[in-house]
């Protein structure tokens, strides 16, 4: 159990629902439950237009995107077609009722990603 972080446990997720993780470097982790009390780990990152999954609608083994309904796998990450991208997942193992996430990839997967930003990249003085 060394390269496991404890995050939560399981009654802490809402059933079809899901929570957010921060850490040190890199976007957030989104920790997802489902209705058979499964759970799954992705970047809260659509790859579409980088939306935060952990606010979309959980349904069977996906998540839809809260920004534009992008269908996301929860065992893969996969969006489903005909759409097309993947947001990283994390491995999770649930012992007794808590959920652990992989310790080495909480610190080293994805930690380059970033969520795009809207809008124009500086600002300009009005005349």
């Amino acid at each position: 159990m060394n390269d496991w972080t404890p995050i939560c446990r399981v009654d802490d997720i809402p059933v079809l629902g899901s929570r957010r993780m921060s850490r040190a470097q890199g976007l957030d982790v989104a920790v997802f439950r489902n209705d058979k009390d499964e759970v799954f780990a992705l970047l809260d990152r659509c790859p579409h237009k980088g939306g935060p999954l952990s606010q979309g609608i959980v349904f069977g083994t996906s998540v839809a995107c809260p920004l534009h309904n992008w269908t996301i796998g929860l065992c893969t990450g996969q969006a489903a077609s005909p759409d097309e991208g993947c947001t990283p997942r994390f491995e999770v193992k649930l012992i007794g009722g808590q959920v652990f996430l992989k310790t080495s990839e909480l610190t080293s997967h994805a930690t380059e990603l970033t969520r795009p930003l809207a809008g124009p990249t500086h600002r300009t003085a009005c005349a």
